[in-house]
């Protein structure tokens, strides 16, 4: 019989994404014959992840406030917006510093294999920004003039990008996505900062 921390841990572990039965169990197990003090280190630091950190309600970015700090930022361009997948594009777009403009993070990608579609991801909050921009009683929400589509260049990050620029054309809105200086199969997190910079720089449209 396994002991019940040892069940409950499986359990957790398990409803991971990638995580089966056996790589639970290694998990758990590489956690076992690690330090005390290191393996609570680490429960530390998801309870922290858990408490600290939200989801901006208008950027989709991971934030320690809401609304997060590119929304915050008086000194960016906010009428327009470079759509990304992760939040972890946003922070290797902003290291090239080619970019100064809004965000809107998926969080994922359209992937009919993984039954991942468009009520999985971020795309109604993308739409709600441009339907409010444009309400004169929110003054507050800036009008976006143009959506940049920085999905990656692989074959679902290019199938979500088809269906955002059908969606954001349809709603009277510029589109256009980051230029080929990313190669196909590279993602944003392993570009350098100078093919970022180029991509950003010299996008294209998307219609």
């Amino acid at each position: 019989m396994k002991p019940p921390a040892y069940e409950r841990l499986l359990e957790q572990l398990e409803t991971l994404p990638g995580v089966g039965k056996r790589s639970a169990e290694r998990i758990a197990f590489f956690l076992l014959k690690q330090p005390a003090n290191d393996t609570l280190a680490l429960a530390e630091a998801i309870r922290d992840f858990r408490e600290k950190l939200v989801v901006c309600s208008v950027t989709g970015m991971v934030s320690e406030t809401d609304p997060c700090w590119i929304v915050t930022d008086a000194k960016r361009d906010h009428g327009t917006v470079l759509v990304v997948e992760q939040p972890t594009d946003v922070l290797s777009i902003e290291q090239s510093g080619a970019y100064r403009g809004s965000y809107h993070v998926l969080m994922g990608r359209l992937s009919p294999m993984d039954a991942v579609g468009p009520g999985d991801l971020n795309v109604d909050g993308l739409l709600r920004r441009i339907e409010r921009g444009r309400d004169a009683s929110k003054p507050d929400w800036p009008e976006i003039h143009e959506v940049i589509l920085g999905t990656n260049p692989t074959l679902e990050g290019d199938g979500t990008a088809l269906y955002l620029a059908d969606k954001v054309a349809a709603a009277g809105v510029k589109v256009s996505r980051l230029a080929r200086g990313l190669p196909v199969g590279q993602t944003l997190q392993t570009a350098s900062k100078a093919v970022i910079s180029d991509a950003v720089k010299g996008r294209i449209s998307a219609e």
